[in-house]
């Protein structure tokens, strides 16, 4: 299973629509839970995460990957069982030094920055993706 832990509210209208496209088409491992939170809740919220999640927290100043590397980051403690949760951050997105130190992963979509519901959208986008690369099917092109 994978948890989203966004900051901010809940969104409606066009995001919860095009996110929701991708997320219907999600399959155990892959599916989403999603939970959202004031941005401010969001240390204490990844404290509180079981030791055996694999943690990625999406930052401007993480690595950039590919989306094979983050479909195999990603499948290998899903498919040992592990819980994945990403961390993305609300609209001003900064992470403490002890959230940066839980994570497992620190990734960035790219050195642009983006708003944060854009970024909602691209993570569901590449998880699906990542699922697709994961079974072999022909979703991703390269």
């Amino acid at each position: 299973m994978i948890r989203v832990i966004a900051g901010g509210k809940k969104s409606n209208g066009w995001l919860a629509e095009a996110c929701g496209e991708y997320e219907k088409r999600l399959r155990k491992p892959f599916n989403i839970s999603w939970d959202f939170v004031d941005e401010e809740k969001m240390p204490e919220r990844v404290a509180k995460l079981n030791r055996d999640c694999f943690v990625v927290l999406l930052d401007e100043s993480g690595e950039i990957l590919s989306s094979p590397e983050l479909s195999q980051k990603i499948n290998t403690p899903l498919t040992n069982g592990r819980e994945v949760v990403f961390v993305l951050g609300g609209a001003f997105g900064h992470f403490s030094d002890e959230m940066k130190q839980r994570a497992n992963l620190i990734w960035s979509f790219s050195r642009l920055v983006f708003p944060h519901q854009i970024c909602r959208l691209m993570l569901t986008e590449q998880i699906y993706r990542a699922q697709e690369i994961a079974l072999g099917h022909p979703y991703h092109h390269a």
